[in-house]
């Protein structure tokens, strides 16, 4: 089903600015027994989004009752996306005028592969291709996303299952698809979103877990030689939740501690 601005239809102006220039931003949301997880954490997000590209906020609260509505639809697992346009208006770039916001609700069916990941692991690649740096965009999941699809192609043709995207000094930002997560000794690493890459609702929640449990970590800027020296590896996302990591390239990770104990504090709440 799709909804528009509240209305079930299948059609967006071809003025919109989401087709135009990716005018906007985006969530996907897991849905469990018929709730959607982790609510809050994706409305702070899309509200600090749209806050930042100055696009006008809809009503959050007519939002929610019809992503409630659909998660009904799902008593054992589901998704949930939301995406917020500018709408049509302005002159070319310029947005001046256009106070037209659009929201997108579609909701499918959540992707069986990722249980399959999360009991056995999954290897990963490293991307050729380097990300730009784009301080002005970091940490948002806007609608421009080429440099992912880009980096999926990538990854598709090396047969890879999912692979780790470095930024253009070499900086570890993430994979195609997820957050990336290490342990080394007692302390969890991650890697800075400031200048690249999306600040991840799942990234968020493992950080204040870690912060609950008074656990040692680091968000920082780091090279793929310290993901590589690591004693444990996983990545995470909103649908996927954690995902532990088997290998890199030719390393090999056999400890699980912290992706156990994450897991473990996840399905409590």
């Amino acid at each position: 089903m799709a909804l528009v601005n509240g209305y079930e239809q299948q059609t967006l102006a071809i003025t919109d600015r989401a087709i135009q220039y990716g005018d906007g931003c985006f969530t996907t949301m897991l849905v469990e027994q018929q709730c959607v997880q982790l609510w809050p954490l994706h409305l702070a997000r899309l509200e600090l989004s749209l806050q930042r590209l100055a696009i006008a906020a809809p009503n959050w609260q007519q939002i929610h009752s019809q992503v409630a509505a659909l998660a009904l639809k799902y008593p054992d697992k589901g998704g949930i996306k939301i995406l917020i346009s500018r709408g049509s208006g302005g002159r070319g770039y310029n947005p001046f005028g256009c106070d037209d916001t659009q929201v997108v609700i579609t909701d499918f069916e959540w992707p069986l592969h990722y249980q399959q990941w999360q009991q056995q692991g999954i290897t990963l690649g490293v991307c050729q291709q380097r990300m730009g740096n784009s301080p002005m965009l970091a940490g948002m999941k806007h609608l421009n996303r080429l440099e992912q699809v880009l980096l999926k192609q990538e990854v598709e043709t090396a047969g890879w299952v999912d692979a780790i995207a470095l930024d253009e000094n070499d900086r570890v930002i993430e994979t195609t698809v997820a957050n990336l997560f290490w342990r080394h000794g007692n302390t969890v690493y991650t890697p800075a979103l400031q200048r690249a890459g999306v600040a991840g609702v799942m990234r968020q929640q493992v950080l204040n877990i870690l912060d609950e449990l008074n656990y040692d970590y680091q968000v920082g800027d780091f090279g793929i030689d310290a993901v590589l020296a690591a004693d444990e590896v996983f990545i995470t996302n909103s649908l996927m939740a954690l995902v532990p990591v088997n290998q890199i390239q030719t390393t090999q990770y056999c400890q699980r501690t912290m992706f156990k104990t994450l897991w473990k504090r996840l399905h409590s709440c």
